[in-house]
């Protein structure tokens, strides 16, 4: 079931730019690599608990996923924009002293509310759950994928993140930096929103 199209399907949808990978690279920046480790391993854990509760919950959410993907992409999309917000906020002195880097809990929290995350981990059931295995097997072998597979992939992000920090210490580098990032995950949550709307409207 592990085989190489599952390892290249994760290593490509994790290392792709998106909500994670632009809050990574941002938290690298502001607080170094240390600091943002336990985003990054969050981000992992959570990436493989949501990919077992989906998988075992499949049926359920196949029935049900036109009806709660809008609610969803709200919801996730308006946390996505504050999130931007507290960016850009971080690119100003007073910001950033009062800035701190995303928990292991929160960034846990947060795959359940990230659009990526979803269309990414509902792919994977429907692709490579095995049919010729017990699937409470099948989830934790692709929700153990997602957790050792991915973090290497996500790591990329907040180390490309750590190496630029001593560059953009000087003030008007680290705002720009950050305005441009902030920008970057605000135009993500728009997209997705409007991509989300276009497929409920074909829908009802």
């Amino acid at each position: 079931m592990i085989d190489l199209a599952l390892i290249s399907y994760i290593v490509v949808m994790s290392i792709t730019p998106g909500p994670n990978n632009l809050m990574l690279a941002t938290s690298g920046v502001n607080f170094g690599l240390r600091r943002t480790m336990p985003h990054l391993i969050g981000i992992s854990l959570g990436c493989g608990v949501l990919c077992l509760c989906i998988t075992l919950s499949f049926s359920v959410i196949l029935n049900n996923i036109s009806s709660i993907r809008l609610p969803l992409a709200i919801f996730g999309c308006t946390y996505l924009l504050w999130l931007s917000w507290k960016i850009w906020l971080a690119g100003s002195p007073e910001g950033k002293a009062h800035a701190h880097p995303m928990s292991l809990v929160g960034a846990m929290l947060f795959q359940w509310v990230n659009p990526k995350a979803w269309l990414m981990l509902v792919n994977a059931a429907i692709l490579f759950s095995s049919r010729e295995m017990d699937i409470t097997m099948s989830a934790l072998l692709l929700s153990a994928a997602f957790t050792v597979v991915g973090f290497p992939c996500v790591y990329v992000w907040a180390l490309m993140g750590d190496k630029l920090r001593e560059t953009l210490q000087i003030g008007w580098r680290l705002r720009v930096f950050n305005g441009v990032m902030a920008g970057s995950l605000a135009l993500t949550a728009f997209w997705l929103l409007w991509d989300e709307w276009r497929t409920f409207q074909t829908l009802v």
